[in-house]
Order: structure tokens, then sequence, then C-alpha cells
């Protein structure tokens, strides 16, 4: 026994809609069962009514329709619910091609018991549940990828072709949408890091990395051409994926180009310090030391003018050089951008 079922039963004869209901109540606890005698009621009831079935039990020969044409309008207005089909009808080849209409299942009446119905509806349900949450996965996948500010595509592992690639992407790279499924994963390359690109692909595909649990992996910094012929260097990341039953990789192409750049200015600049903290250490430190010197010679020359002048010319010689260096300093520090 389980829980209440609600299920809408479009059936015209009066023996094989109590059949139907007598199975329905010996295999669930507490079913809501709603008739349609034809096809315009059964119309009219999923229209009008507010609460979802769980199924609907489809009668293949209505009074008003039968076949593939009440099969493909039933489909039209069911809303995704699972739809089983119960026929009188013997037909294996329209059995199957009914399936590839949009039924869920295809039941001969002679066939139904209490509990291949309930099987049916059971597997019915669980399929659309399975399908939705199949939409809903896909739906998150859709918006991480296509929202994502950073860019991103996906890649076939065997071809190396581009398989899809976000609007970040395309606003970064400069190739629309089209120019990117047309191309390779080699084309956003130079020359020259083609066997770098090869190397870090045989990477990816070394039996060590089989194992790998589903979370992108860092592979390193690259350089890639823009469309533009612009050079950037990116932070990539990647993961495996089936992508349309294809095998293929999902990348995270960050640009740090200006973040390497702001970095190799900040070196440029601590070069530049370390250079004036030199001159602060030792050449200033030589004109003071004279100037420190001859103020203590000075102390001691008492009667000597002459002596003294010549002192004090050197003093005054020593401080024109530390000026000179204290310039210097100032004009280097001026050269350093914070």
């Amino acid at each position: 026994m389980t829980s209440e079922y609600k299920i809408l039963v479009i059936e015209d004869n009066p023996g094989d809609f109590a059949l139907v209901e007598e199975f329905l109540f010996e295999k669930i606890e507490s079913p809501s069962i709603v008739h349609a005698k034809n096809f315009r009621d059964a119309k009219e009831i999923l229209l009008l009514e507010n609460d979802k079935f769980d199924t609907i039990l489809l009668d293949l020969s209505l009074p008003d329709k039968k076949g593939e044409e009440l099969i493909l309008e039933m489909i039209a207005i069911c809303q995704n619910i699972p739809v089983i089909v119960l026929t009188g009808y013997a037909d294996f080849a329209f059995g199957i091609k009914s399936l590839s209409l949009g039924i869920s299942d295809y039941i001969l009446k002679e066939e139904l018991t209490a509990l291949s119905l309930y099987k049916s509806i059971l597997y019915s349900i669980e399929r659309k549940r399975g399908i939705e949450e199949l939409e809903e996965s896909e739906k998150k996948y859709h918006d991480l990828f296509h929202l994502s500010p950073l860019p991103m595509w996906v890649f076939d592992i065997t071809t190396s072709q581009y398989l899809d690639a976000n609007a970040a992407a395309v606003k970064n790279y400069g190739y629309d949408h089209a120019e990117f499924l047309s191309m390779t994963i080699e084309d956003l390359r130079q020359l020259e890091e083609i066997p770098i690109l090869e190397e870090a692909l045989v990477k990816i595909e070394e039996p060590s990395k089989k194992n790998r649990t589903e979370t992108f992996a860092f592979l390193g910094i690259y350089k890639h051409k823009k469309k533009c012929g612009d050079i950037i260097e990116v932070e990539i990341q990647s993961n495996d994926v089936q992508y349309k039953g294809k095998k293929a990789r999902i990348i995270i192409a960050n640009d740090i180009t200006e973040r390497l750049n702001h970095m190799k200015a900040i070196e440029e600049q601590n070069e530049k310090l370390k250079e004036i903290a030199w001159v602060q250490s030792h050449v200033v430190r030589a004109p003071l030391a004279r100037m420190m010197g001859l103020i203590h010679l000075i102390k001691d020359i008492e009667k000597d003018p002459s002596e003294k002048e010549k002192i004090l010319d050197y003093i005054v010689l020593s401080a024109n050089e530390l000026d000179g260096i204290i310039k210097d300093i100032s004009d280097k520090t001026s050269m350093v951008k914070y």
C-alpha cells in the first residue's frame, strides 16, 4: 500500500472503468479517482482542475477521438502529466509508436492486472520525477555556466572542438558564439604554446587522474590569444563532464593579465626602493661621517683662525654633497608609485 494518488481515468466503457477502479483500490491506499467518459470531458477537467493529477489512464478508443490523434492532443494539454494508454487492440507496432509520441506506458486491457497497473503508475510517476530533477539539474548547470562572470567553455575531449561557450567568454575573447563553436581549443593558443597545451591534455588523461573528485582542478597559468590579437594570461581550472552524450571538459578561464602586470609593477617599485635604501645606508653615510669628524676637529682648534676656516669649508663641501644625495633620493622616491 502507498499514499494517495490523484488519477484521471478516461474510459467510455463502464465495465472497463469499474475494473480499473477496483485494481486501483486494491494496490493504492486511498486513490483520488476522477472519471471522464470522452476526450471533451477530459479536456475540460484538465483545463479547469486546479490540482495536478499524478497520472492519466487513457483508453485509446473514445467516442469523440481515438488513436494517434487522441494521443497527440492529450499530450499537448496534459502539462507533463504521465499518460498510460489502456487499449484492447494488440497492435505492437502502434504500441511502440505511441511511446515515441510521448506516453509513459502502453498496456493491453486483456493483460491488465492490479499489480501491472500499479507498477506502471509507479514507474510513470518516478520517471516523471526523474525527468523533472534532470531538468532542474540542467537548469542549474545552464545558470551556473551562462551567468558566470568568468569565461567558461566546454570542449570535446576527442576532437578538441568547442561545444559551448558562455557570454563572458564571448565578451572577453571577442569571438561570437557561432565562431567559438567552429573553433578548437588550439585556436586560442600561439604556435609556441601548442606543445604546452598538448602536454596539459595528456596530464588530465593520466590514469592517476581518473578517480579525482568532481571538483574543478587547477591546471595552471597559460597564454591565450584574443580575436583582436591581444595576448592575455589566464588561470585555468577544469573538470570532466558529459555534454549531450559526449565526453567533454568544462573550463573556467580567469584572466589574470592585469593582476600579473600589477605584481610586476610592484616588483619594479620594490627594486627602486631597495636602491634608495642602499643609497640611504651607504652613500649618505660618507659625507655625514666626514661632517661629524670635522665638527669634532673644530672644537679642538682654539687659536688658529685659518685652520678653522679650512675645516668650515670642508663642512660646507660635505653639506652640499649630502644635499645633492638627498635631492637624488627625493627624485627616485617620486618615481615610485604606491
